[in-house]
């Protein structure tokens, strides 16, 4: 391997780390998201995690005096609205960097989207026969 080949390919290689290793630590911060919401009136509080997922759901003890039931219904749906929407802006604000730009973030990443889904794939290249085996 001449030296000129093996610098172009430490270097990619490098870059490579580099960038794979900014995904490894997003990815991180991603799975560690939580949003909390709450009504203007406190009764209802709502933390939902990284996807959106609801983790708790807190209510004021005089709730049940002071809404109806399809109050209450209406006020928890828009907190877990509020809360999920605020998850899916920070999700995009650190995913920013690594979208290629004119790149739409909602078609790379779409439900289920994983870490593996971001790292390229193996490539197999045609194996070579011998000239004779044709």
């Amino acid at each position: 391997m001449n030296d000129e080949f093996r610098i172009t390919m430490e270097g990619l290689a490098d870059e490579y780390n580099k960038q794979a290793a900014q995904l490894r630590e997003t990815y991180g911060k991603l799975n560690e998201l939580t949003a909390t919401a709450q009504s203007d009136d406190r009764m209802v509080t709502v933390t939902v995690g990284p996807r959106g997922q609801v983790q708790g759901i807190e209510l004021d003890p005089r709730v049940y005096r002071k809404l109806s039931p399809s109050e209450l219904t209406r006020s928890i749906m828009e907190q877990i609205g509020v809360a999920t929407g605020e998850v899916s802006a920070r999700t995009q604000e650190l995913m920013a960097p690594l979208v290629p730009d004119g790149l739409p973030y909602e078609e790379l990443f779409g439900e289920g989207a994983s870490f593996e889904s971001f790292l390229p794939q193996p490539v197999d290249l045609p194996s070579r026969e011998p000239e004779g085996r044709r």
